[in-house]
Formats: structure tokens, sequence, C-alpha cells
């Protein structure tokens, strides 16, 4: 089976990754290979600090390596908190705080349209490859849910009634941003 490394400290990513992938790929963590450095990512954009954190790894291990960023961009925030989805509520904070924070600045707004979006870049034999994946829904006014991780509990996809928090693993990374876009890793991977 090919062994691909997974270029991020996120225990959650990592499962919805394995569990995505398993029967085709081997997935690494930066831990099984000894990376235990976090990665800046300094960029504006998703692809440009995805293919960033798969560099940094890229040159320490020398493997095959996927990196991806996801963000969550809200209408009404005019596109935020997009690439800053992860520390929204600042360096070092928990997702109940990010989750918070985005509930209070929505607070009164009737838009509550908001879309995930992830860009995967892959490293494989020295070239670069992006694949994408986006899932529109819309913010609730509350949390509901408590499985899945981040902005999961306040965001329920176009065409479902339960948040990604309130869905089983299963339906979830059928649908997801992550999921479209590690598919269609896993499609590319498959047919070279």
């Amino acid at each position: 089976m090919k062994k691909l490394v997974f270029a991020t400290n996120n225990k959650h990513k990592l499962q919805e990754i394995r569990e995505i992938l398993k029967g085709k790929f081997e997935v690494v963590s930066l831990a099984e290979i000894g990376f235990l450095k976090d990665i800046e990512e300094p960029y504006e954009t998703l692809q440009e600090n995805a293919l960033e954190k798969a560099r940094v790894v890229h040159e320490f291990c020398g493997l095959d390596v996927f990196s991806d960023d996801t963000g969550l961009e809200v209408n009404a925030l005019g596109g935020a908190p997009g690439v800053y989805s992860a520390r929204y509520a600042g360096e070092n904070c928990s997702f109940e705080d990010n989750v918070n924070k985005l509930l209070k600045e929505l607070n009164g707004k009737a838009d509550r349209k908001a879309q995930f979006k992830t860009v995967i870049a892959l490293i494989l034999n020295q070239e670069k490859f992006y694949f994408e994946g986006i899932v529109k829904g819309e913010i609730t006014l509350t949390k509901s849910g408590d499985a899945g991780f981040g902005y999961d509990p306040i965001f329920k996809p176009n065409g479902f009634d339960l948040t990604f928090s309130e869905m089983d693993s299963k339906t979830k990374n059928e649908i997801s941003h992550r999921g479209v876009a590690v598919q269609k890793l896993a499609s590319f991977l498959t047919s070279i």
C-alpha cells in the first residue's frame, strides 16, 4: 500500500483522512516520522498555506506528502474567518472560543450563508498538485451536536437538517469540504 505523510498535528483531521482513505493508502502522521515542530501558516490563501506545510515536511523526510488548509467563509462577515479560521479568537484559542466569537459576530444578522473550503497540496515525485473541496451551507443560531470538531456544531450544509456535529462520520466524510478534496486526491492517486 502506498505510504503518504499527512502534514498535520490535528488528530481530528488525521482520523478523518484515515477513515476516508482506509484500504487505499497508508496515511502516516507527523509524529510517526519524528516531525514534532509546529509549521507556520504565514500566507493569505489556503493554497499557499497548504503548500508551505507540505513543503516543510517533504524537505524533512523526503517522502510524498500532502497537507490541507481549511477555512470557513461567512457571507455576512465578508468571507471571514477564512484563512484565520483556526485562530479566529486569537492564538492558542480553543474550538469553543472560535465558535463563540463567530456566533457573537453574527448576532442579529439575517444572512447566515457560509461555506467551508479545503485546499489540499500534494508533493508527489517532486511535483505539486492541488485539490479543492467546498460545501455550502449556513451558520445555525445555536450549537447542536457533539461529534466532529471546530465549527461543526454550528454549520448546517445545504440539503440537510443536521449540523456536521449531528451527523455520523460516514455521512459527514462523504459530503464535507475535506471529504470532497480527499476524494479528488484519492482519485488522482489511484489513476497514476
